[in-house]
């Protein structure tokens, strides 16, 4: 059994408070092992030291969950999705830049938890553009403080933020809103039924042109990625495909073999195909 395997074992799941003792038992790395952990990771795609690396920081995920108590969602759920962007700033660790990998993952495990607080906070999202969501949690924490802004608040806050007062004034109607039902209980009058979003929303899902929009755009953006992988040349085309396009996915290091070179030449090749297949689909 790899030690991956018997750390991941050793986490309890069930109850959050052992969790916590567990995850907090795990010895913090120094720089160096950090650093030698993820040059391993990068260069092979060795599991058991990405597991290390995770398992290290845990604790800093669940201190970080902890400053999002006030939004009514449990703690258990913010902590898991954290984990998540711990896991992604572990992929993307760069241990050649010269910084510590909390200092990088705090960006990613914050936003798994923003987004999946905005995701379950309400039913209905209460951000959708990126102006939203900066204000949502900026002006949350303003409203708490100071209730409803008047307009010189409101002219604060969105040249603090870069935003529009517009946008602020919309938020601020968004936050103060409540969820309602999408069918509304019959009554006697009939009213009930008439005013629910039921009544007068219109399903366009299996609207005509609609699928046949959805259908035309697949189609070309099928046919662009097929020229833009033409562009590329053969060894390039060949690690693209098999590490996004072909459903059984390989290992640099697998394609390291293939191509007697080292597994992070196999790595640069790689994100330089991808580079030329975002400036060829976005012409």
């Amino acid at each position: 059994m790899s030690k991956a395997l018997e750390l991941k074992l050793a986490l309890p799941t069930g109850d959050l408070a052992a969790y916590r003792q567990a995850v907090n038992s795990v010895p913090m790395l120094t720089a160096d092992e950090e650093k030698a952990l993820a040059e391993r990771f990068r260069a092979t795609e060795d599991l058991d030291a990405a597991w290390a690396l995770v398992t290290s920081h845990l604790r800093f995920v669940v201190r970080v969950a902890r400053g999002y108590s006030g939004y009514g969602l449990q703690e258990a759920d913010l902590i898991q999705e954290g984990n998540i962007g711990l896991m992604k700033a572990v992929k993307r660790f760069d241990p050649s830049v010269g910084v510590r990998l909390v200092s990088f993952a705090v960006h990613w495990v914050r936003a798994e938890m923003h987004e999946y607080i905005l995701r379950n906070w309400r039913i209905v999202k209460v951000a959708t553009t990126k102006a939203q969501r900066k204000l949502f949690f900026n002006l949350r924490g303003a409203k708490k403080r100071l209730g409803w802004l008047n307009r010189a608040e409101v002219d604060a806050v969105a040249e603090d933020l870069g935003v529009s007062p517009e946008t602020v004034l919309e938020m601020e109607k968004r936050l103060s809103a409540y969820d309602a039902a999408f069918d509304a209980q019959s009554s006697d009058d009939g009213d009930g039924d008439r005013f629910a979003p039921a009544g007068y929303l219109q399903d366009l899902r299996f609207e005509p042109a609609a699928q046949v929009e959805a259908q035309d755009w697949e189609e070309h953006s099928g046919e662009l990625l097929h020229q833009a992988l033409e562009g590329l040349d053969a060894r390039s085309c060949d690690i693209v495909k098999k590490r996004w396009l072909n459903e059984d996915k390989v290992t640099l290091q697998d394609l390291a073999d293939t191509y007697g070179i080292s597994a992070e030449r196999v790595r640069q090749l790689e994100k330089n195909a991808m580079n030329k297949l975002k400036v060829a689909l976005a012409e």
